[in-house]
């Protein structure tokens, strides 16, 4: 049986759903260099053939840690989920000899130099400007067209985000962004491979969506993401995914799967996506590109990263088109054939729809919760009210325990201070979606009130 090596960090699908669907292809040796979630510890040692933990001292060189477990394994593959190492596996993969993303990998972590190659292929991107100093973002805001937002070049999850609509705001929010990253690097959700990557930073216009120009329905976000895979140096999509509207600045509320969009527009959405990838020159790895859409079928590139998309992107891709990408992705790196779709599935394909929501403690319309609120998911499930043959349910490992407070969510640490991951399946996305927002309309209703004592913890 061929041997595979999964590196393990914050971030990325549920690890437990990743260790199910690779250990059904291929014996897992388990790398952690985030601790495993509770819910899965137990179920991690059953299902992997080895589970091993550096101390900090084996961490310092990564790749060279990669490489020397790989060896012991004798692991024909070598991959991550995870945002946060997709650079040093690629690296690892390199010097292993094995397929993995490839050198251009850091073309898509690093936002500055994502941003710098799609502007020499000259496709369509807001204005920005790479910032090292506070007085570099000074500089930027007498160029760039306000508002713009600063964000950290290596960060994930909408972490670290500012929005600046005057040249005064600046410099408080370049103080924000900073703290915002080193209180993330602490919690474990920073980049592992590259030295002081917490330093740099990107700003840009904020450009205007206009969902109403691409979906028929009122409730969606205004920009979607194109799930697919980069195998042997060709792009292949899969399928589109749509949102909710983001909570600000821009954190990400709820993830749809698929996204309703007309087959024309999903198709200049797709070949875009194409452009961004194929622009970046990857190899071997998921991928997962966001898009905004504006008026009169204008796109912008948010970004692409060198992975699939996280939360529940990829389960909510097997519920819907019975795709298991994680399995397929094991079976391509060990040379075994696969056949990727040809073209994205549209939602006429769909066996219904799927989606991820993200508790936190924010009204429909962004503003926060008048008292804090204990999480209980049992009376969630009890109380809240779905449609007919929804059904909802909980990603323990992503999720505080019941009985916790709900974090007062903060703009700048976005996705840090989330409560829970909830995921539903429904007869389509309309239902989906409109579940979703009876969900965050009744949430701050139905949960249980932290007394005094616990909400000043």
């Amino acid at each position: 049986m061929s041997n595979v090596l999964l590196v393990h960090a914050k971030g990325g699908p549920p690890l437990g759903y990743v260790l199910s669907r690779a250990a059904s292809k291929a014996r897992v040796h388990l790398l952690a260099l985030s601790a495993l979630p509770p819910a899965v510890a137990d179920y991690a040692e059953t299902l992997c053939a080895s589970v091993v933990t550096p101390s900090d001292a084996e961490r310092s060189d990564l790749v060279s840690l990669i490489v020397a477990r790989a060896r012991t394994t004798r692991a024909d593959a070598v991959l991550t989920f995870s945002e946060y190492a997709v650079v040093a596996v690629a690296e690892a993969c390199e010097e292993l000899g094995l397929p993995g993303a490839g050198s251009a990998s850091e073309l898509a972590r690093d936002k500055r130099l994502m941003r710098r190659t799609w502007q020499e292929h000259g496709l369509p991107q807001p204005e920005f400007r790479p910032v090292a100093t506070e007085e570099d973002l000074r500089e930027a805001t007498g160029t760039l067209p306000f508002p713009l937002l600063l964000k950290a070049a290596w960060s994930a999850g909408s972490t670290a985000h500012q929005i600046i609509r005057t040249p005064q705001e600046a410099s408080a929010a370049w103080r924000r962004s900073r703290e915002v990253m080193a209180e993330s690097a602490q919690l474990g959700y920073s980049e592992l491979h590259v030295a002081e990557a917490d330093a740099d930073f990107v700003v840009e216009q904020i450009v205007t969506g206009t969902a109403s120009d691409w979906f028929e329905d009122p409730g969606w976000g205004d920009y979607v993401s194109v799930e697919g895979v980069v195998a042997d140096g060709v792009f292949h999509p899969v399928c589109l995914s749509g949102r909710m509207p983001t909570v600000e600045p821009f954190t990400e509320r709820a993830g749809i799967t698929p996204a309703l969009l007309p087959k024309d527009a999903q198709d200049r959405v797709v070949a875009l996506a194409r452009e961004a990838v194929d622009a970046l020159g990857l190899k071997n790895c998921g991928t997962h590109t966001e898009i905004k859409l504006g008026s009169g079928g204008r796109m912008w590139l948010i970004e692409t990263a060198a992975r699939f998309g996280g939360a529940m992107t990829v389960p909510q891709i097997e519920e819907v088109f019975r795709l298991d990408l994680v399995g397929m992705l094991v079976d391509h790196l060990l040379g075994r054939p696969v056949d990727w779709p040809a073209q994205a599935r549209t939602p006429e394909q769909a066996c219904g729809a799927a989606g991820s929501l993200v508790v936190l403690a924010v009204d429909g319309r962004g503003g926060a919760w008048p008292e804090r609120r204990v999480w209980d998911f049992p009376v969630v499930s009890a109380d809240v009210p779905l449609s007919p043959g929804s059904s909802l349910s909980v990603v323990a490992e992503s999720s505080l325990a019941d009985g916790s407070v709900i974090p007062v969510y903060d703009p700048a640490a976005g996705a840090n201070t989330m409560a829970a991951l909830c995921l539903l399946a429904a007869a389509d996305p309309r239902t989906v979606l409109r579940d979703f927002e009876t969900l965050v309309d009744v949430l701050p209703q139905v949960l249980p009130a932290a007394t005094s004592e616990e909400a000043s913890v």
